[in-house]
């Protein structure tokens, strides 16, 4: 028997409506386990403790390329937050909370141990990969180098254990100066420990050595007037990161003063600097951004031994000598690993 055509068509209608909710609420149970599937990108905090401008910098150059050989690469899938304190280290524990509060995966503090130390106070379970310390240990960032512990593992830089080695050289290269000078950092962690190591260094070496303090732009310009008032025949810049932001600052002003000066890190001389001396840069940043790479796979701080620099440059500017009128020891040159002419 035929069914009526208007039975025939609620049956369909019917039918469409059961699969249509079908359907939905597929859709809907599956919705969660795609987003799930989907991880959000990973974000990294920045804890710079210089300015904007340094993320230009050769160093933080070779942070990007160690996160890249792990597989990531910022805007593409990986975020990463900067916060700068601008030289201006008491702004560190802020900025360091505000991080914090955005939910990281991991918190890179860079610029030395006023970043790692701000981080650290900020957060016992986010990761923390530091650089630019030179004594973690003594720091209380880590409880050992080969096994740290907590949430901190990082690259240390000896930084300042070379210190007594800068002033060896500067003595060499400047053998009449009587009179040195040290640029330092009131407001640096480790300034005093610098103060007391140089000190010991001049007494040994029996040169007479003054001790300049500067945390702003305008006190480094003041410090350099103080330094031709006691006629300084020499200057040891200590390895403050405000003092590598503010470089061509430093290093201008040595010109124009006619005054030999050492320096840390290995990019001054190709900016005009006479001489420096310290661990690779670029090394440890490199191994940095490899660490939060591997963070960001699964690893944890706790197991990663902070990594310290196997690699120390002697970079000598003889164009600069020529300029202030020194002739540069050959034991001196015979060391160095690059010359520049």
């Amino acid at each position: 028997m035929t069914q009526p055509r208007h039975t025939l068509q609620c049956s369909l209608r019917d039918i469409r409506r059961r699969e249509l909710m079908l359907l939905l609420g597929g859709m809907m149970t599956a919705a969660p386990a795609l987003r799930a599937q989907q991880k959000a990108m990973p974000v990294i905090g920045f804890l710079g403790s210089t300015s904007p401008a340094d993320r230009n910098a050769p160093y933080v150059a070779a942070f990007y390329q160690g996160l890249s050989e792990t597989g990531y690469v910022e805007g593409q899938n990986v975020t990463i937050e900067y916060r700068w304190a601008e030289g201006r280290y008491d702004r560190l524990p802020a900025l360091a909370a505000e991080l914090v509060g955005r939910k990281l995966d991991v918190i890179v503090a860079m610029g030395g141990p006023s970043s790692a130390l701000a981080a650290k106070s900020a957060t016992s379970t986010i990761p923390i990969v530091f650089t630019g310390v030179s004594d973690p240990v003594a720091l209380g960032l880590v409880a050992s180098l080969a096994r740290p512990g907590g949430n901190l593992t990082g690259g240390a830089i000896m930084q300042n254990e070379l210190m007594p080695k800068r002033l060896e050289l500067l003595s060499e290269l400047v053998p009449q100066a009587g009179v040195i000078a040290l640029l330092v950092n009131p407001n640096g962690v480790q300034t005093e420990p610098i103060i007391r190591s140089v000190q010991e260094a001049a007494r040994v070496k029996g040169v007479q050595l003054h001790i300049l303090k500067a945390g702003t732009e305008s006190e480094i310009d003041s410090a350099f007037a103080t330094l031709v008032q006691l006629q300084a025949g020499a200057l040891l810049v200590s390895a403050d990161p405000f003092f590598n932001s503010r470089h061509e600052q430093i290093v201008a002003l040595a010109a124009r003063h006619a005054v030999p000066a050492i320096y840390p890190w290995r990019e001054v001389p190709d900016a005009g600097g006479l001489i420096s001396y310290g661990s690779s840069f670029t090394a440890i940043y490199r191994q940095v951004g490899i660490y939060v790479g591997r963070i960001l796979k699964g690893a944890k701080p706790a197991d990663l031994p902070v990594q310290q620099p196997t690699t120390f440059e002697l970079v000598v500017n003889l164009n600069t000598a020529k300029a202030l009128g020194l002739t540069v020891p050959p034991s001196i040159l015979a060391r160095a690993d690059e010359v520049i002419e």
